[in-house]
C-alpha cells in the first residue's frame, strides 16, 4: 500500500509539473511578450543545462547552501537552549515570549538595509538574514515539544533518581525530538527564502541570488528563470527527501511506528 501510494503521489506530482510547464509554454508562445522576456521551456532547459555544464549553477548553489547551513547551525545553538529554557521556566517564558511575539511578524528581508548599514555587504549580512528567518520556527517548535512531554514520564524519571541532565538526555530530548525535526524543516524553508533575498540585496560574490541580480542587469530572463528552477529543485530535494528521511528515522528510532501499529 505504501509503495502504491508513493507511485500515485509521484504521478500526481509529475502531472502538476507537466501542467505548469504547459501553461508556461502557452504563455511564452502567446506573443504577449517577446521570447527573450518569456523564453519557452526548451530554452530554459538549454540554459540550465549550460549553467550546470560550465559549473556556474553548482558553484553558486553550493555557496548559497553553505550560508544556509552556517545560519541554521548558529540558529540551532541559540534557539534550542532558549526553547528548552522557556518551556522549563515560566519566568523565562514570560520574559522572552513577548519579545518573540513582537519580532515574529517582521520579515527577515526588512532587516537587510539595517544589517547592510551596520555590517556592510557580503556573506555576514546574508548569514544574519538566515539566522533571523530560521530562528522563530525552531524556537517555537522546541518550546512546544518540551511542553508537550508527558508529565508522567518526567515524574517517573525524577522518582527513579534522575537529575536534570539525565532527565533532559533520557526523557525530554527524545520526546521533543520529532518537534525539533519539524522545526528544522520549517526553519530550512524560511532560511532558503531568506538567503536568496539576502543575496539579492547584500551582493555577496557568489550565490543563486547573485546570479539573478546579475542577470537582471543584462535583462537575461532565461538565466533568471533557469536559476529559479534550480532554487525550487534544491528546495524540493531537502524538503521532500532529506528532512522527510530524517523525520522517518526519528520516528523509527524512538519506536513510534510500533506504537502506532499496536
Amino acid at each position: 500500500m505504501r509503495r502504491g501510494f508513493s507511485w500515485r503521489a509521484l504521478a500526481r506530482g509529475a502531472a502538476g509539473v507537466a501542467a505548469v510547464l504547459a501553461i508556461w509554454e502557452g504563455f511564452a508562445r502567446s506573443g504577449m511578450f517577446s521570447t527573450a522576456m518569456t523564453p519557452p521551456v526548451e530554452s530554459i532547459a538549454s540554459i540550465m543545462w549550460q549553467m550546470i555544464a560550465d559549473g556556474s549553477l553548482p558553484l553558486n548553489a553550493l555557496a548559497t547552501l553553505i550560508r544556509v547551513f552556517i545560519g541554521l547551525a548558529i540558529c540551532f545553538v541559540i534557539a534550542v537552549p532558549l526553547g528548552v529554557l522557556m518551556a522549563r521556566s515560566w519566568v523565562a517564558e514570560r520574559i522572552f515570549l513577548p519579545v518573540l511575539s513582537v519580532l515574529l511578524p517582521i520579515p527577515s528581508l526588512a532587516w537587510v538595509p539595517l544589517f547592510i548599514l551596520w555590517f556592510g555587504i557580503g556573506d555576514f549580512v546574508t548569514i544574519l538574514v538566515v539566522v533571523y528567518a530560521a530562528f522563530f520556527p525552531l524556537v517555537y517548535s522546541v518550546w512546544t515539544g518540551v511542553r508537550a512531554v508527558n508529565p508522567i514520564w518526567l515524574r517517573s524519571a525524577i522518582v527513579m533518581g534522575a537529575d536534570e541532565t539525565t532527565l533532559f538526555r533520557k526523557v525530554i530530548w527524545p520526546a521533543a525530538l520529532p518537534y525539533i525535526i519539524t522545526g528544522l524543516r520549517l526553519s530550512f524553508g524560511r532560511a532558503w527564502i531568506g538567503v536568496i533575498g539576502g543575496e539579492l540585496l547584500a551582493s555577496p560574490k557568489f550565490g543563486l541570488g547573485e546570479i539573478i541580480f546579475n542577470a537582471k542587469e543584462f535583462l537575461d530572463a532565461g538565466v533568471m528563470l533557469a536559476t529559479l528552477v534550480g532554487i525550487g529543485a534544491i528546495g524540493i530535494v531537502f524538503e521532500r527527501f532529506v528532512f522527510q528521511m530524517l523525520e522517518n528515522a526519528t520516528v523509527r528510532r524512538w519506536g513510534m511506528v510500533a506504537g502506532a501499529q499496536s
